[in-house]
Order: C-alpha cells, then sequence, then structure tokens
C-alpha cells in the first residue's frame, strides 16, 4: 500500500495526536481500576514522555515558544483554581 507523502509538520501533528490518545487511553485505565499500581505507573510514564517528546519537537519546529507554553500553563492553573481541588 503506498501511502500519500505528508511534510513534516503534518507528521508532527499525526503523531502528536496519537500521543495524546494514547496516553489518554492510560489516564482511562487508571480511572477504571481505581488505583496507580506499577505497571500503569510505567505506562503512565511511557506516554506522558511521548507527549513531552512531542511537545518539545513542536518548540524545535517553532510551533510556540516555551515562554508561550509556560504562560498557557499559567492560565490553565488558574482555571483548575477556581474549578477543581488541583492548585
Amino acid at each position: 500500500m503506498i501511502m500519500n507523502q505528508i511534510d513534516a509538520r503534518q507528521q508532527l501533528m499525526a503523531i502528536t495526536a496519537e500521543e495524546c490518545g494514547e496516553l489518554t487511553q492510560v489516564c482511562m485505565k487508571v480511572l477504571r481500576r481505581g488505583v496507580i499500581d506499577d505497571e500503569l505507573r510505567t505506562k503512565l510514564l511511557e506516554e506522558a514522555g511521548d507527549v513531552l517528546c512531542m511537545l518539545e519537537l513542536m518548540q524545535q519546529y517553532d510551533i510556540f515558544s516555551w515562554q508561550e507554553l509556560e504562560d498557557r500553563s499559567d492560565i490553565k492553573k488558574g482555571k483548575l483554581e477556581k474549578w477543581s481541588d488541583l492548585c
């Protein structure tokens, strides 16, 4: 099977979406099991690390800067302070 050629940024977006989906799946397994055992912790670490790798690549491809990402993170933390018990 011959796949359509996609450029590097398209690959970056596709792989990032896939990695985020894999992290989502592990998070849902944690919710279903109600506990983070050694196996799930390892899987969470793997998937979170994969997402971090993709964020690093997005920064390298000048999609956003680390400062922009940190600024957005601060905004999200503000929302979490209002709507959750996490911060």
